[in-house]
């Protein structure tokens, strides 16, 4: 059974992290071919196997469709920058690495390592001449590599072979691949007949597969990707005394044990006994991860201020270590965890925000958007005063009798947000809306005074006006018919006469011939544009009655009697389909 793209994506990262970068092009490949759709992430990947495998041209193309697939994604231009940067384009990749730090606000460390990178290679002294560079124009050049045993394996490799071409045009491009590519320095042995012993690899690290960041989303390959960061841009290795050197490793693992044991202490929620543990581990090793344990069991401890301390010394230790920014990132999310169990949602919502800005994730970002919410919640809860509401609605009356509607509806807002379960609120704003002629948000607010009210009759009128205005006649006599049922249960039918009239308003209005001299063919094809109409007329029921009552016209009387079809026939009436000779 074949893998799912995701699948696929996986294994090319485990072959990536093994350094195994063909294996993971060849996944990730895979993973291109079986995805539903383009995948930004899935080219990423791939390009930054291709640049770490020194196949530039190819990285080019896949951060270029990354790019392509979504141009707001700051690490497509890292893919470019790093390709650039590998086929010696040093102001293009200059140039895409500045737009990746444009797009996440200077926060992106491989951006800025990848442009100090470029920074050394401009101010790089030239390479020694010696005359190298006339060997390049050398024009049977290529058949003495081809023939040079040290050499000729190189020949097969068609890139190679063109970037040595390159260098009849361009000799000082010499500079830069001399650092990323070790063959090169076989080719100059070779040229200039010295025996080099090329068993051992003394060329430093490639500084192209340095510059390109790991696949984005996962953990494992920015590791491994972040690791050959550091080999390319730190100092050149002392000696070091190898008993030093254990006594290093030896903390390490010390530390790692000590945390483990906390981790034990802290799932059996002995919480003090963890954070010994855990400052153990600190003192042993500076990882700022056994700050982030610490701070959790201060956290279940329910000493949320300690946590904060911690892990506030946590992010700027981190700072000072260049920790991963996965790690900081969690550092920020701990703290605004600890400031919504303390209340404070606003310190909360800074620190969720900054955890993003290290490093974006859908489970903080949740946690980001339910805590603004619940902001907006108790802001608006806290705004709550039924005094001050009484003061708006009385403010916003003056103003409607004014006919100043603008400020009416100021008013009736605020009254609104004071009092935001008084149905009486959102409908005084509908008619100063009516008034403006807003009526759709007119009948949202009646909407919303009836949910409030369901017994508001006022609310159910002043929709029904709304409807009527915006020739929505159909649902205008429905909300009529509702304002009706309440006004008889609730106020003893004190607005029927009002109702009536609104109800002829609608039907007379619904089907108003344009012009008074309308043959019954006209009136009937008008008639039948209205869906209500021609969906009644379809009715088997109603062709029924109604032929009858072409040869029975007091049958139709008889017919009237059953309330459902009576309104249908009241309504072809209306509409003219029904002569008042039948009626």
């Amino acid at each position: 059974m074949s893998l799912t793209a995701d699948e696929y994506k996986q294994q090319g990262n485990a072959a990536f992290t093994s350094k195994d970068f063909n294996k993971a092009i060849e996944l990730f490949t895979k993973a291109i071919e079986v995805s539903p759709t383009p995948n930004h992430v899935l080219y990423s990947n791939r390009s930054a196997a291709y640049t770490s495998a020194k196949q530039f041209q190819e990285a080019l193309n896949d951060a270029t469709e990354c790019v392509k697939i979504n141009p707001t994604w700051s690490k497509g231009y890292n893919r470019l920058g790093a390709a650039e940067f590998g086929l010696g384009n040093l102001e293009e990749a200059e140039k895409n690495y500045k737009e990746a730090l444009k797009l996440d606000n200077n926060n992106n460390k491989a951006a800025q390592d990848g442009l100090d990178q470029i920074e050394r290679a401009k101010n790089a002294p030239p390479p020694n001449d010696f005359g190298l560079t006339s060997m390049f124009t050398d024009p049977n050049l290529i058949d003495k590599l081809k023939a040079n045993p040290k050499t000729k394996d190189f020949m097969n490799d068609p890139v190679f072979v063109g970037k040595i071409l390159g260098y009849q045009k361009n000799p000082a491009s010499m500079t830069q691949d001399m650092m990323t590519d070790p063959r090169l320095m076989t080719v100059l042995a070779a040229l200039m007949g010295i025996d080099l012993n090329m068993g051992q690899d003394s060329t430093p690290p490639s500084a192209a597969a340095a510059a390109a960041p790991a696949p984005a989303d996962e953990a494992s390959a920015e590791s491994a990707q972040t690791n050959q960061q550091e080999e390319t841009t730190a100092p050149e290795p002392m000696e070091v005394d190898e008993k030093e050197e254990d006594k290093e490793s030896n903390s390490k693992l010390e530390a790692d044990e000590a945390k483990v044991e906390g981790n034990k202490l802290y799932k059996a929620h002995k919480f003090d006994e963890a954070i010994e543990q855990y400052n153990k581990a600190w003192a042993l090793n500076k990882d700022i991860t056994y700050l982030n344990n610490r701070s959790a069991a201060e956290f279940e401890k329910g000493d949320f201020e300690t946590a904060i301390a911690t892990l506030n010394e946590a992010v700027d230790q981190g700072r000072e270590l260049r920790a991963d920014y996965k790690i900081i990132a969690k550092s920020f999310a701990r703290i605004g965890n600890a400031y919504h169990k303390k209340g404070d949602l606003k310190k909360s919502i800074d620190y969720y925000q900054k955890s993003l800005t290290e490093h974006r994730t859908a489970d903080i970002l949740t946690k980001l958007r339910n805590c603004e919410k619940e902001l907006k919640k108790q802001e608006a809860e806290q705004y709550i005063d039924p005094e001050k509401a009484e003061e708006a609605r009385l403010e916003g009356k003056e103003y409607f009798t004014k006919g100043d509607w603008p400020n009416a509806v100021k008013a009736y807002s605020e009254m609104i947000k004071r009092a935001p379960e008084d149905a009486r609120g959102y409908s005084n704003r509908a008619a100063a809306l009516s008034k403006l002629m807003s009526f759709p948000e007119a009948i949202k607010d009646c909407d919303n005074a009836i949910k409030k009210d369901p017994n508001f009759v006022r609310a159910y009128i002043r929709k029904a006006t709304a409807q009527i205005a915006i020739k929505e006649y159909a649902n205008a006599l429905d909300t009529l018919e509702e304002a009706k049922s309440k006004d008889s249960s609730v106020n003893n039918g004190a607005n029927s006469n009002e109702i009536m009239r609104l109800q002829m308003k609608a039907t007379q209005e619904r089907f108003q011939a344009p012009t008074g001299n309308e043959t019954p063919e006209e009136t009937y094809k008008r008639a039948m544009q209205d869906p209500e109409v021609a969906a009644i007329m379809q009715d088997p029921v109603m062709q029924s009655i109604l032929q009858q009552a072409q040869t029975n016209p007091a049958a139709l009387q008889e017919h009237m009697k059953n309330p459902e079809i009576s309104k249908k026939i009241q309504i072809l009436i209306a509409a003219g389909i029904i002569r008042t000779g039948y009626n």
